[in-house]
């Protein structure tokens, strides 16, 4: 009997999960290729037959998005799954329309197909954009039930940009061990907030066997999401977190808008600095959406290690990457920081090279600072080589990883930092409490 063929659209992490719990060991199905898109380099890969499984014994090509109508009609392709996040509704009914226009039809396999199940207690933190503030969320539940005197083991949405078959499961507990892995500045910048205060982090690309492990060591496992993308793992209490400057998205973009309609606490972050018009909207959103949420309010003040270093001059904001391209921020806590210190921002756009001038052709939206983009070796580099042709007196570093440890930085450098702060009530703690 014919096995119904199979592509994935993917960018490197919901894509692999979802073969592996779903496609990999199934016989009614064959997966032929997955499609790349979003992280630079990660095309022309081989998802591995070690990790494939027994019914894929020379592994899977993994092929650039652009070709995917060709791809479906050569292999006469039954099934186009759609497999990453933060894109809008209208990107995905794009890519169903290409797909479905080849001869496959379209594919969103959700939460019930995809979630493994753990014998621990599972709280999740993932959001409805990129760039809301999970991070800072994240640390502060983490912080919560260390103080109840809970084992806490944080596992990380997927970044696997290297080699596949090294990065099966990882664990970090130390920061060499970012060393160890060789991980990018991305992986870095979600990692190292976490290690610098004592919690241990796993990620990789197998989560069926990342979970095994996590629970042998873990009172709770804390799910720390990547772009606005749902929990690998069923939760007992969901949290997301969302944007008042972004107001109307947690309609719009998938599947951040899955996750607003099933989070038991709804987090509404950036209040000090957001429009009160913009918070009124948001907040009529998620009572239409999810009435029987508790809403917590936030804000993520920023604050700068050595402000005289930048105050009052000319300075190069480096931001958060991902939170600035895809998450489709003009800028971040790095501007923030600069126009409190009253120091004028250098625009880097005129200085970039290579790669990072791609990334800012590739997103017009960004204003004058500079994405901290490092998916390789070789983009680290071409970060490093624009930061030197800046003209700037002072560089602020608003990436949660230190960059000092990756780059040598040409002129005096500081850290811009931002923690979740509660306003109001109900807290984190005081919901944290009832829902477990």
């Amino acid at each position: 009997m014919r096995r119904t063929k199979v592509i994935i659209m993917g960018a490197a992490g919901r894509d692999f999960h979802n073969f592996n719990v779903f496609f990999r060991d199934n016989p009614e199905y064959e997966v032929v290729a997955f499609t790349a898109a979003q992280i630079p380099g990660i095309a022309g890969r081989r998802y591995p037959p070690e990790l494939a499984g027994p019914l894929y014994p020379e592994g899977i090509p993994i092929e650039p998005e652009e070709r995917l109508a060709e791809l479906v009609r050569h292999h006469q392709v039954d099934r186009v799954v759609f497999a990453y996040s933060d894109v809008s509704h209208q990107y995905v009914m794009e890519r169903a329309a290409v797909a479905q226009a080849a001869g496959a039809d379209f594919w969103l396999l959700g939460p019930t197909s995809t979630q493994l199940s753990a014998k621990k207690p599972v709280v999740a933190v993932c959001a409805v954009r990129t760039g809301c503030g999970k991070s800072q969320t994240t640390r502060k539940v983490a912080r919560i039930l260390k103080s109840w005197g809970k084992k806490v083991v944080v596992v990380r949405h997927p970044m696997p940009y290297g080699d596949l078959r090294s990065q099966v499961v990882q664990r970090f507990e130390t920061l060499s061990d970012l060393d160890r892995y060789n991980c990018t500045i991305e992986e870095r910048e979600e990692f190292e907030p976490h290690l610098r205060e004592g919690t241990v982090v796993y990620a990789g690309v197998d989560y069926g066997k990342i979970l095994r492990m996590a629970e042998e060591e873990a009172d709770v496992i804390l799910w720390d999401g990547g772009n606005n993308d749902f929990p690998f793992f069923r939760t007992d209490v969901l949290i997301v977190v969302t944007d008042p400057l972004r107001a109307g998205h947690e309609r719009t973009y998938w599947p951040g808008s899955v996750n607003i309609r099933m989070a038991d606490v709804v987090v509404i972050n950036k209040i000090d600095t957001a429009p009160l018009a913009d918070i009124e909207r948001l907040r009529h959103s998620i009572y239409e959406l999810n009435p029987r949420a508790r809403v917590v309010e936030a804000a993520s003040p920023v604050s700068v290690e050595e402000p005289e270093v930048v105050a009052g001059k000319k300075v190069l904001a480096i931001e958060d990457g991902p939170s600035v391209t895809h998450g489709e921020m003009p800028f971040g806590a790095g501007a923030v920081a600069a126009r409190k210190l009253r120091a004028t921002l250098v625009d880097p756009r005129p200085y970039a090279v290579n790669s990072i001038r791609e990334t800012f052709e590739l997103y017009p939206h960004l204003g004058p600072v500079l994405p901290a983009m490092g998916y390789g070796d070789h983009q680290i580099r071409d970060l490093a080589e624009t930061i030197c042709r800046v003209p700037c007196e002072a560089i602020l570093i608003a990436t949660p990883v230190d960059l000092r440890r990756l780059i040598a930085l040409p002129k005096p450098a500081t850290r811009v930092h931002y923690e979740l702060q509660e306003i109001g009530h109900p807290t984190l703690e005081e919901v944290l409490r009832e829902l477990l």
